[in-house]
């Protein structure tokens, strides 16, 4: 049996009230850059993916969260004891809050709702220019915005020239350019940085 349909039947058992599921550190990586990852083969070019949901947290009921897409669309995420949650760093549901975006990626049920694997919390992930460098903080200049980038203490890293990641984010490069990808601070422009990617 397929991986593919070997976690379908886990997440509709589970979503249904049935087994209690590995998460997606299992069925797939719960990294930051997965929640960017490629659609099924099954999705062709600009359409829309079923197993992926997207949008601003408007409520959350015990294990049922609702959110509003970007197009406008109402989706329903139903969370299980195997819902993996990515929110700076992997946490559990509880730390979930109305207001915050998501990213979320699992089976469609037939009621429609999505049955998730694995849920990013106010992750972005951005290119940007580096105005200035503090040790808590960047400052990132994307597109026409500024953006403040919040070092985490033992969460944050940088990646220097594809190296293994480090803690020490001194050698960013001032005036240079850097992919970042964080946490949302909702409603603010700022972030809080998971990693940094540099070349110096």
């Amino acid at each position: 049996m397929s991986t593919q349909v070997d976690r379908r039947r886990f997440l509709t058992s589970a979503a249904l009230g049935g087994a209690t599921i590995v998460g997606a550190t299992a069925l797939g990586s719960l990294a930051p850059e997965a929640a960017f990852g490629v659609s099924a083969p099954s999705v062709g070019p600009g359409a829309v993916d079923p197993d992926f949901a997207e949008g601003r947290i408007t409520s959350i009921s015990g294990s049922l969260i609702v959110a509003t897409g970007s197009d406008g669309t109402l989706n329903t995420i139903q969370t299980t004891s195997g819902t993996s949650v990515w929110k700076l760093a992997p946490t559990t549901l509880s730390a979930v809050r109305a207001g915050d975006g998501l990213y979320a990626r699992g089976v469609r049920m037939p009621d429609g709702s999505l049955a998730a694997d694995a849920l990013w919390v106010n992750i972005v992930s951005l290119d940007a220019h580096v105005a200035d460098l503090a040790s808590d903080h960047l400052d990132l200049d994307h597109h026409t915005n500024r953006i403040k980038a919040h070092v985490v203490s033992g969460l944050s890293a940088a990646v220097y020239n594809g190296t293994p990641p480090v803690t020490d984010l001194s050698h960013v490069p001032v005036g240079g350019h850097v992919h970042v990808v964080g946490a949302w601070r909702p409603d603010t422009s700022e972030i809080d940085i998971s990693t940094v990617y540099a070349k110096v």
